[in-house]
């Protein structure tokens, strides 16, 4: 019996798989503190545009929450407690278990037994590159979900909580951040490029707001806040970026 052979299809180029398109740039929306639009910037995809790594940003975030560990806890061992020196009893004849010390760990008052020592180190070693990295990745998430605000400037006429409350009353105008006037602790992060007392104690009372310097970010402190407020983005988008060299 014959068999015919099989035919190929030939596929047009206008049918054919098209490869990978070119990334198309990422922009992002400034705002003024009175909560209007002022222009739009392009943000490096080596800071914001980088896949979500959730194996490399756990790694690091247990590590950084096990650096702060203050390891205080502390108890006795045997060689440590008062008491004991002689032996409770004899050691046959009584009809008793036999012992050597009131300070064994089965006693009542005596040692712990594994228990935690204030010697133990619980700190582990970060690479620079991963820390990098994992924030990059964290910021990456929180922009493609539209969890950063990017705020052209933040002055005060005098150091006053009335006037930062102003403020986020106007910012929670913008869409996708109506919630952002919470007092949740863990609501928004307020990063500066540099240390401004009037913004710092302004905010200081707003139990909703933590103010941070952008070169203080990590990967921990970026992941905790629901919403991230970034004051004069492109001196605080360089400062970022100088953390790859």
């Amino acid at each position: 019996m014959e068999t015919k052979s099989p035919t190929t299809k030939k596929v047009s180029k206008a049918n054919q798989p098209a490869g990978r398109s070119k990334a198309t740039s990422l922009e992002a929306q400034v705002y003024s503190q009175k909560g209007a639009s002022l222009e739009k910037i392009t943000l490096p995809k080596s800071v914001f545009g980088l896949s979500w790594n959730a194996d490399l940003v756990h790694q690091v975030v247990v590590a950084m929450m096990a650096n702060k560990r203050a390891g205080t806890a502390h108890t006795k061992d045997r060689s440590e407690v008062s008491g004991g020196g002689k032996k409770p009893w004899k050691q046959k004849g009584t009809g008793r278990a036999r012992h050597g010390s009131s300070r064994s760990p089965i006693w009542v008052g005596g040692g712990v037994t594994f228990g935690p020592r204030i010697d133990k180190d619980y700190s582990q070693k970060i690479n620079k590159k991963m820390r990098t990295k994992a924030l990059f990745t964290v910021l990456s998430k929180k922009q493609s979900d539209s969890s950063i605000l990017f705020l052209d400037t933040l002055s005060f006429n005098e150091m006053k909580t009335k006037e930062a409350s102003n403020i986020l009353a106007d910012l929670s105008k913008v869409s996708g951040f109506e919630k952002i006037n919470s007092k949740k602790a863990t609501n928004m992060l307020l990063v500066l490029p540099n240390a401004d007392k009037v913004v710092e104690k302004s905010f200081a009372n707003l139990p909703g707001v933590t103010v941070g310097l952008v070169k203080d970010m990590s990967a921990f402190s970026a992941i905790n806040f629901r919403y991230i407020v970034m004051v004069a983005p492109n001196e605080s988008i360089a400062l970022l970026e100088s953390k790859l060299k």
